[in-house]
């Protein structure tokens, strides 16, 4: 009604005038004033948010597990390492943290593993198409209406990229936004979250989707190098597919919002830089370096971490209290400094499984309880460290649990190679179903287990 009234005014330009001050204004004036301010304001209070729409993380078939005995059975047969190299595998499969369901490609069954780049790019054909065929079907999306597909995969970067390999296999349109990420590290997969987010800000009523992975098959290390020994046992075979929208229509069906990506990269420091480091051998051999300076890079990239993501999330009590405790660590020498208190900031956690040690430090260091920790512990366990998809195994646990509910907040935080501590925090805006059939479903009346108590020959 009030537009018609507008139209009426405009056509008929009706000679009529008001004032303000000393100022004529003509009624056409006026509205078209009145019709400016309407559009800013439209503009400048529409819903700018992003939501996370739907998720799917790869589940290998059985035929693909790497049971502890077979690991080791491989590693007394193969000729490819010296006795010192065997009983250090040994040890660090003993104390990984992953159990005999966790998977590895085809080719690393095979004695010799038959590692070449064909069999790397069967296994990111096998991840990648599968989780985008189960999302899209799952969401009943035409591949055509994706606008924005971000993938990552660090150690695996062919020509033509892995998202020409998803426009390809799926025909998405010539002009979608796409980006390959690699290089990056196992928290990827948040900085796909985050590069996203900004495509979104830029490109309205636009699809988003973010393929996060890790290819095994071209990236066993075959030397003697205990830092770079390590990176053969921990990690393991997984994918996560994301779809994430701005369009008003995806609103009331999406399962989370997101809230904040916080990104801290301490890079500028030797130390750091050189924590996680794909580099040759004394003879040769490439392989990714872990070096034991990675835990206390960890613990003082967290810190730094933190100090911007409290500010965000936390309530003001525990805000006032770190402040105060710094106030009197300045004036009155006090060495211990506050921790703020999470939980009341989250009711979920979502740990990168990068390793037991890992999640053992972030639970010491955030003082958190053991059932915080149960969903990192237990994708650990079952999946191993899938790299930049963990933190998505993780809320699939939490999701089939019936963990999650309207109003939750999540905390995902992830460790990678610069070094780099990423985060993500999403808020739950829907009634999730715990029947919805995703990657735990198989299995989950079996978790949580007890792993301390499993005997050691049946753990990795």
């Amino acid at each position: 009604m009030f537009l018609k009234m507008m139209a009426i005014l405009f056509t008929l330009s009706l000679p009529i005038s008001t004032t303000i001050g000393e100022i004529p204004i003509s009624v056409t004036q006026f509205f078209s004033a009145f019709a400016l301010i309407i559009i800013f304001l439209y503009y400048s209070l529409r819903d700018n948010s992003v939501y996370l729409v739907d998720f799917t993380c790869y589940q290998p078939a059985d035929s693909l597990r790497l049971p502890s005995s077979f690991a080791l059975e491989h590693l007394e047969i193969s000729d490819a390492f010296d006795r010192a190299s065997i009983d250090f595998l040994k040890k660090v499969q003993e104390r990984s943290g992953i159990g005999d369901e966790s998977c590895v490609p085809v080719n690393m069954h095979e004695l010799p593993p038959d590692v070449c780049f064909k069999r790397s790019q069967e296994e990111t054909e096998e991840v990648m198409f599968t989780i985008v065929k189960d999302l899209l079907a799952k969401q009943n999306i035409n591949p055509k209406s994706i606008d924005i597909l971000v993938t990552n995969c660090t150690l695996f970067c062919p020509t033509p990229s892995l998202s020409a390999m998803i426009v390809n296999k799926f025909g998405f349109r010539s002009n979608i936004k796409s980006i390959s990420l690699s290089g990056m590290g196992c928290s990827a997969g948040i900085l796909s979250i985050s590069l996203v987010k900004d495509l979104l800000k830029v490109h309205k009523n636009s699809l988003a989707l973010v393929l996060s992975m890790e290819a095994l098959s071209l990236n066993g290390y075959k030397g003697s190098t205990k830092s770079m020994l390590i990176a053969n046992v921990i990690f393991r075979m997984g994918g996560a597919a994301i779809l994430l929208s701005n369009r008003q229509q995806d609103k009331h069906a999406a399962k989370y919002k997101l809230k904040h990506v916080i990104r801290t990269h301490t890079g500028q420091d030797d130390r750091s830089y050189s924590s996680i480091f794909q580099q040759p051998d004394k003879d040769g051999s490439v392989g990714v370096s872990i070096s034991r300076a990675l835990i206390p890079v960890a613990a003082y990239t967290l810190k730094t971490h933190i100090s911007e993501l409290g500010p965000l999330v936390l309530p003001y009590s525990e805000q006032l209290k770190y402040g105060w405790k710094v106030i009197c660590q300045n004036t009155a020498g006090q060495t211990q400094i506050y921790l703020p208190n999470f939980k009341k900031a989250f009711e979920h956690f979502c740990i990168h499984a990068g390793g037991r040690s890992i999640i053992d430090a972030m639970e010491d260091n955030l003082k958190l309880q053991k059932e915080d920790a149960e969903a990192s512990r237990m994708t650990l366990y079952r999946f191993g460290n899938t790299s930049s998809s963990s933190y998505w195994y993780e809320l699939c646990y939490l999701e089939a649990k019936g963990k999650v509910r309207k109003g939750d907040r999540i905390w995902q935080i992830a460790f990678g190679s610069g070094f780099k501590t990423n985060s993500a925090v999403w808020k739950c805006v829907s009634n999730l179903d715990p029947k919805e059939r995703n990657a735990w479903s198989d299995r989950i009346h079996l978790y949580p287990m007890d792993i301390a108590n499993i005997p050691s020959t049946l753990k990795n």
